[in-house]
């Protein structure tokens, strides 16, 4: 099943040449781009819904910052339109939204098929290849988004799973620590996450692949031939479309 999905998208403000104005609007821009950033990701979310979800369906909700805009406009149409809509949510952060906005709750085992799937992602390519979550437009991975591939994986097996990934497929794959609290980083099914900073393009097809059949891998972020459209929020208040390449 092919998923439609989203990603945002924000230029930065261009830069100055003089040293002593930056520092003194250095607050100001920064509140300024912040504020694009943030209206950038309820625009692409707003499209996707408005674009995507139709009555009587069954809807996947993904997690990150920009799916609470999504969901915000999905109760809005919700309430307006008096639309039957059931929310499976990827997450416990999902799951309070959908909770919290009154929608209709189900999980994979009542709904197992879903009608379409929105969530963010951290670059996407040419051919809607992405990685999953902050929203960079490229023509291929890893031209933006420099924090690496994540991929979940049991904890005894993380450091044979990072010693596997960068003899096979090279680059580094570090075990990614918690910022609020002392050690690594805890998914919602209490397993670690390895990010994998690969060093050059990749046939992403056969790579994901692979990357899974590791013992010890859960799941990696890369989504690979399951977005059917993307959709890129801009500074100047418009979106952007992308939709994959034809073979």
């Amino acid at each position: 099943m092919r998923l439609p999905g989203w990603v945002l998208f924000c230029k930065l403000a261009p830069g100055f040449h003089s040293a002593s104005w930056r520092q003194k609007h250095a607050c100001s821009l920064s509140q300024a781009a912040a504020n694009m950033a943030e209206e950038a990701k309820k625009l692409a979310a707003y499209a996707a819904v408005d674009n995507h979800v139709q009555n009587n369906q069954v809807v996947g909700v993904g997690s990150g910052s920009t799916i609470v805009y999504a969901v915000d406009r999905l109760a809005e149409r919700v309430r307006q339109e008096k639309l039957n809509i059931v929310c499976v949510p990827t997450s416990f952060q999902a799951r309070q939204l959908i909770l919290q906005h009154g929608l209709t709750l189900s999980d994979l085992d009542r709904h197992p098929e879903l009608d379409v799937a929105i969530d963010g992602a951290d670059e996407v390519d040419a051919d809607l290849t992405l990685i999953k979550g902050g929203g960079k437009d490229s023509k291929a991975l890893g031209q933006q988004w420099k924090k690496g591939v994540p991929i979940e994986v049991i904890p005894m097996a993380y450091v044979p799973v990072s010693r596997t990934i960068a003899k096979c497929f090279g680059g580094e794959a570090n075990l990614r620590m918690a910022v609020s609290k002392a050690g690594p980083v805890v998914t919602d099914n209490s397993n670690f996450i390895l990010d994998w900073k690969f060093e050059h393009a990749q046939n992403w097809k056969e790579v994901n692949t692979a990357i899974k059949m590791i013992p010890g891998v859960v799941d990696t972020g890369l989504f690979v031939g399951m977005a059917e459209r993307a959709y890129f929020g801009m500074e100047d208040g418009s979106v952007q479309v992308r939709d994959p390449l034809l073979n």
